[in-house]
């Protein structure tokens, strides 16, 4: 199986991304025999399980000795936590640090949205022209990922915007412009892992596994559907906002337990342009790697 290439925001450069536990990734998602095996035969028995269970592992006193090597190997920067790092009593707690709002400036100009989270990016001005995402001919089931025929039609030609989180990234997801947010609707599923390894075997992951759905009534957006799709070893989605009442951008949402995990922002058509950046990344079959608060795109 092929590295996963990103580009980089920051810098404009072509990455390799680092992944976190890639030998059973690429034992489960791989294309041989075994492999094949365990994805068709095993794997839709025992994901739910397995999540469950290593995320509980996740929030033991134990975990605590997997902080420190983690943050070597991946390189994060502590500077950016709000608590010191001895004081997480658990890898889970580490995993779901919050951050200094410096490190994250929110883009200020009214007319722009941003970016919900720390993650890597796929952008498409209109879902209807979508060729693709981790492999080319696949084909996106919109009716699927919100399990509603009538407001999948309301945003067969709006805009989307995919934000893949890694285990090594902040796990606190934010909103991308005001409003007025209603409650989040669950829809259940599996918690297959949304790795482009897996989702290049099989995209229909992405609209099939557990999510919530949760509209945003905003003046200058329209109504923005935002959309948390829970994946391997992500037991819950925590949601930390007030429900039905005015929010914020920039303001906290929630943010997901221990594991890798996606999102999915909808726009009605003629509301947002998307950045250049973004949708040409994406067009190439690449991945935006970009920070929250960052650009997300502009009044029409």
């Amino acid at each position: 199986m092929q590295k996963i290439r990103y580009i980089e925001r920051s810098t404009s450069r072509e990455c390799i991304e680092q992944v976190y536990g890639e030998k059973a990734v690429r034992l489960v998602y791989g294309d041989g025999i075994f492999s094949r095996f365990l994805f068709k035969c095993i794997l839709p028995f025992v994901d739910g399980v397995f999540s469950k269970v290593y995320g509980y592992l996740q929030k033991t006193a134990w975990s605590r000795k997997k902080i420190r090597p983690f943050i070597n190997a991946y390189q994060i920067d502590e500077s950016e936590f709000t608590s010191p790092t001895d004081s997480f009593g658990s890898f889970n707690d580490f995993f779901i640090r919050k951050l200094k709002p410096a490190c994250r400036p929110i883009a200020s100009d009214p007319n722009k949205a941003v970016l919900p989270a720390d993650a890597r990016y796929l952008a498409y001005q209109n879902v209807s022209e979508v060729p693709g995402f981790f492999i080319k001919g696949q084909t996106f089931s919109l009716e699927t990922l919100l399990n509603n025929p009538a407001l999948a039609r309301r945003y067969a030609e709006g805009s989307m915007v995919i934000a893949r989180l890694c285990p090594t990234d902040y796990h606190r997801f934010h909103f991308p412009c005001h409003g007025v947010a209603s409650k989040p609707h669950l829809i259940n599923g599996p918690l297959y892992s949304v790795n482009p390894m897996a989702l290049s075997k099989n995209l229909s992951i992405l609209w099939e596994n557990k999510r919530f759905v949760t509209e945003i009534d905003s003046p200058e957006f329209g109504t923005v559907l935002y959309v948390e799709i829970g994946a391997t070893a992500v037991g819950s989605v925590h949601q930390t906002y007030a429900f039905d009442q005015a929010i914020q951008k920039g303001q906290e949402k929630g943010y997901f337990s221990f594991g890798g995990s996606c999102l999915v922002l909808l726009f009605e058509k003629g509301r947002i342009q998307l950045d250049a950046d973004l949708l040409s990344n994406s067009r190439r079959y690449l991945e935006t790697y970009a920070h929250f608060g960052e650009s997300l795109g502009a009044l029409v």
